[in-house]
């Protein structure tokens, strides 16, 4: 078995790894044709990566020209415990107010540490507003690479 199988992650691995993380860098294509990366808070919803960004920003514009990005989430600090999920995707932009505050209340939810069901009226209502002038986008994978270096034997790397 080949190195780069023997770190692969499971769908189940890349899952707890995404529960796990709490950061996703957002790679898209800007008009000068540079790559353009930003940090983005997210949920996994039904297996499929979610996050919320404001409607105006640069990365929305970007992905309004061309909606694919590349998205990544890492981990480790050295050699033999880097961790990580890559993931080549078209992005859907969702701007109807349910679906973009169901991301937002989910986001919420996640990086708050309560239940979706306890988050208080007033952060529902803060979020509320807030959903107005934002945007959840949704990350319909194409192609994945994934490398879970604390599977090789220690010392072989």
């Amino acid at each position: 078995m080949s190195r780069r199988d023997q770190i692969l992650m499971t769908d189940d691995e890349v899952l707890a790894f995404l529960d796990e993380e709490k950061t996703v860098v957002c790679a898209t294509v800007g008009k000068d044709g540079w790559p353009h990366l930003m940090p983005l808070w997210y949920v996994v919803r039904d297996g499929t990566v979610w996050a919320w960004t404001f409607g105006k920003s640069q990365k929305v514009k970007n992905l309004e020209r061309d909606a694919k990005a590349t998205i990544q989430v890492e981990a480790g600090t050295e050699y033999q415990l880097l961790r990580g999920v890559m993931l080549k995707c078209e992005v859907v932009l969702h701007t109807d107010l349910d679906t973009v505050l169901g991301v937002g209340l989910d986001v919420m939810a996640r990086y708050g540490g309560v239940a979706l069901d306890s988050i208080p009226g007033d952060t529902r209502a803060m979020v509320s507003k807030q959903a107005e002038k934002r945007v959840a986008l949704q990350f319909v994978e194409r192609e994945r690479a994934t490398w879970d270096h604390r599977k090789l034997a220690a010392g072989v790397y």
